[in-house]
């Protein structure tokens, strides 16, 4: 009988999910588990890694970025990670011709 799927734990925070999905990864990478134990912490893993997805979007969308306004006034603006990572960096202004004659 398969088992049921359990109820995330009302006190899971992501540090403790990644804590955990380190600790199941080390003990799979040995060799010293039977395979219905390797299978049972897979299955905990993959609702961890789900878990752990699902925080990292929320967050995403709650981030905000502090930008200036045409008249210099801080706005708020919703983060747009494609926006940021497509956008191009900064040129270096070009060195001002010197001429000592």
């Amino acid at each position: 009988m398969p088992a049921k799927a359990a109820k995330p734990d009302p006190d899971l925070t992501f540090e403790t999910a990644v804590e955990r999905l380190e600790a199941i990864v080390e003990a799979m990478e040995g060799d010293k588990l039977p395979l219905t134990d390797l299978l049972v912490r897979y299955e905990e893993g993959t609702r961890l890694v789900k878990f752990c997805q699902e925080q990292l979007t929320a967050a995403e969308r709650k981030i905000e970025i502090i930008a200036r306004d045409a008249k210099g006034e801080p706005k708020l603006e919703a983060f747009e990670p494609e926006k940021a990572a497509a956008s191009p960096a900064p040129k270096a202004k070009p060195a001002e011709d010197v001429s000592l004659f």
